[in-house]
């Protein structure tokens, strides 16, 4: 026995044990990762691959807020919305070209998930994210700049409408989207980290939309409440605008040099 143990090298045995924690903590990351999104679909056929091997995790099963019962992932259950895009080429790698309205085509930046169509919920169940017509505890800071009858400009500089309320996040508490009428009977919610207050002539104040035209704030898509907002709508409204950085002007396609 004490020449066993004499024989052994305590610093060895301790960095092998610590390699085969590494080991086993990297395929735990790498299972905890794929739980939803994978496995990957193939470039060209769309096939997937089921095989344990790639790390695909044993289901888990959350237990969702406010009552709305459990979700167990990994599901399987693939993204059936139709690609309003075309492949440049069948070749593997090659990128897809969004027909119609690219703003609208859920493809690149204007790309979307398909959220749960209910409003998100506060900590006590309360609609999260209200405008302020509807909650009078929150308001604009003294001394700062009140957004509210602001006009509104696109990137073309042409002038669209007007603020006329504010949304806010109840629970972090600052301003999530603006309300803005157009120059028609509509109105269409403005993210607010597309917009940016700028003095123009004379000193006076306007919100500037660097993201998509003036033409093109007819298509933001409308939430179905007029005080409401829901998680499907948010990511389709963001998802308007992330699009007009790329296809709202024609010279943002094309490569700098």
């Amino acid at each position: 026995m004490t020449e066993v143990v004499g024989s052994i090298d305590v610093a060895q045995v301790v960095l092998y044990v610590f390699w085969l924690f590494f080991a086993g903590l990297i395929f735990y990351i790498r299972q905890e990762d794929r739980r939803e999104g994978y496995p990957l679909e193939d470039d060209v056929s769309g096939k997937f691959n089921k095989d344990p091997w790639l790390f695909v995790p044993p289901k888990k099963t959350f237990v969702l807020p406010h009552g709305r019962g459990t979700v167990s992932v990994p599901d399987f259950k693939r993204d059936d919305r139709p690609v309003n895009a075309k492949r440049v080429s069948p070749a593997p790698g090659y990128p897809s070209v969004p027909e119609g309205n690219p703003l609208l085509s859920g493809v690149g930046p204007a790309a979307w998930v398909a959220r749960e169509d209910i409003p998100d919920l506060t900590a006590h169940g309360d609609l999260r994210i209200v405008p302020l017509r509807s909650d009078t505890e929150f308001g604009i800071a003294s001394g700062e700049t009140e957004p509210r009858g602001l006009p509104v400009f696109g990137c073309d500089k042409k002038k669209v409408g007007t603020i006329q309320d504010i949304w806010v996040d109840r629970s972090e508490q600052l301003i999530r989207y603006y309300e803005v009428a157009l120059d028609g009977d509509k109105t269409v919610l403005l993210p607010n980290n597309f917009a940016v207050i700028k003095v123009g002539r004379a000193k006076r104040k306007c919100i500037y939309v660097d993201a998509i035209r003036s033409d093109q704030f007819v298509d933001v898509p409308t939430t179905a409440k007029p005080d409401a907002i829901t998680r499907l709508e948010e990511d389709k409204i963001t998802a308007y605008y992330g699009g007009g950085m790329l296809y709202a002007m024609r010279h943002r396609q094309e490569p700098l040099v």
